[in-house]
């Protein structure tokens, strides 16, 4: 009977830590791109107030490792990007970086996930993507030498992973790193019992064909809209849905059909840049409420192809981060002002009722502009020195970007640096921002309407 009572218990702990590691529930993203943010411990205070299960972290800070101590929130750490290549060769430095970075705080805080690196396969092709699995085998290794196996090894990538996701029973891999890259991930993940760590936004692909994908069936919002995949005939209620199902279909692809996925990131920004259309707070509620309320859904729902089965997730982010670079959507990811107030009311938990939010403010930028023109200009005020090296970079990318302000041209009066920064800015942006080039320059411009040109100065234009 002894022996039969330790097997259950035995047994019984099994279940406990597996159902613990697998279990349905929101978490949220702190970054800390941000020069006005609260501190470790006020932040922790607003992450318990949120009601989150998870915290994911983009480094080991130790203050924040500390404030999360004793909190029974699940933590997830990062290893930099930068190291991955020195730490799949250097087992000594693993066990370093571990023994730095986990073993103080374990398990007073609860770092379940270390994850090597962050979307690696979103930079330009380079040795590190190569280096990513080994990496992750040392940092293992490390773990399981301090007796820290609860801790599950990943690394989140992004969709542009995939090489097609469209129909989602056509979701397959890029063909540069599937093999490669994507095989030995899935067979160290599979190996490990760990995640598909994904980060997923229904946002972009929406923003990118506003007029082919509709508003609701992005937003996770109750819709007549549906899509059913010609080959599997499953039928699509939601964005979301179609794309975790082109990522279960990649990696059934390449022999993984039972591989555990959790989101990493995922959002809709409650505000950004005058030219992005659908980023605003009634938007960000309505997606984010829609995830939290469809992931804490019991019994689980789970996708068309994967009926029932859990994806725990982490919604981006907490705060508004002033220092992100990018596209003005960049900065307003947060579910908090960096004052600590709410964008809007939210409850991780998704215990409250729907009908208990207040109003939303309603949306005015759904739609793209019509008959506006829009210019990018020097932010008032901003460093000299940093505005002349924006100033060198505009005009160091060709094109002809400022011809017009060089002396005895139309532009060149007033010859001070405000007015040529203003002028190579939007020459710039006219130019370059159908291939990624933003109207930012590290916080040192801003969009306008107003018409900056002069009499005999016609400044370029984004037209609407």
């Amino acid at each position: 009977m002894q022996i039969i009572s330790l097997l259950l218990l035995s047994l019984l702990c099994l279940v406990d830590f597996s159902s613990a590691d697998i279990s349905a529930g929101v978490g949220i993203c702190y970054g800390q791109l941000g020069n006005n943010l609260p501190t470790p411990s006020k932040s922790t205070q607003l992450i318990k107030k949120l009601k989150a299960k998870r915290v994911k972290l983009y480094d080991a800070t130790p203050k924040i490792l500390k404030a999360l101590e004793n909190t029974n929130i699940q933590v997830s750490i990062m290893v930099p990007n930068q190291l991955i290549t020195n730490i799949s060769t250097n087992q000594t430095l693993s066990d370093t970086w571990v023994s730095t970075n986990v073993v103080p705080f374990y398990p007073q805080t609860m770092i379940r996930y270390l994850l090597v690196g962050n979307e690696i396969l979103s930079n330009p092709p380079n040795t590190t993507w190569f280096n990513l699995v080994p990496a992750m085998r040392k940092i293992r290794y490390s773990l399981e030498k301090y007796g820290l196996k609860k801790i599950k090894v990943g690394t989140p990538l992004a969709m542009d992973c995939l090489e097609s996701s469209f129909p989602p029973s056509n979701g397959t891999f890029k063909s540069d790193v599937r093999d490669k890259v994507i095989k030995p991930l899935l067979h160290f993940l599979n190996e490990t019992n760990s995640f598909f760590f994904l980060d997923v936004y229904t946002f972009f692909p929406w923003a990118s064909e506003p007029i082919n994908i509709a508003l609701d069936y992005a937003l996770l919002n109750p819709t007549n809209v549906t899509y059913k995949d010609p080959v599997t005939h499953l039928t699509y209620t939601n964005l979301l849905d179609q794309m975790l199902d082109a990522v279960f279909f990649a990696m059934e692809r390449v022999g993984y059909p039972n591989m555990r996925l959790l989101i990493g990131e995922t959002g809709w920004p409650n505000g950004g840049d005058i030219d992005q259309i659908g980023a605003n707070i009634y938007n960000s509620a309505s997606y984010n409420r829609n995830v939290i309320k469809k992931i804490t859904a019991k019994p689980p729902l789970g996708t068309p192809a994967r009926p029932g089965v859990n994806v725990p997730s982490f919604i981006f982010a907490l705060y508004n981060e002033n220092q992100k670079p990018g596209a003005g959507t960049e900065r307003h990811f947060g579910l908090l002002y960096p004052n600590g107030t709410n964008v809007y009311e939210i409850d991780l938990s998704g215990n409250l009722p729907e009908s208990e939010y207040k109003p939303l403010p309603k949306p005015r930028n759904n739609e793209a502009p019509k008959g506006v023109k829009l210019y990018c200009v020097a932010v008032k005020g901003a460093n000299r020195t940093e505005l002349a090296g924006a100033l060198d970079y505009a005009c160091g990318q060709g094109n002809e970007t400022c011809n017009a302000i060089q002396p005895g041209k139309a532009c060149y009066k007033p010859n001070s640096l405000e007015w040529h920064s203003s002028y190579a800015f939007t020459s710039y942006w006219a130019q370059f921002r159908s291939s990624g080039g933003t109207c930012y320059f590290n916080g040192l411009a801003t969009q306008t309407t107003k018409d900056p040109s002069s009499r005999s100065c016609k400044f370029p234009s984004i037209n609407f």
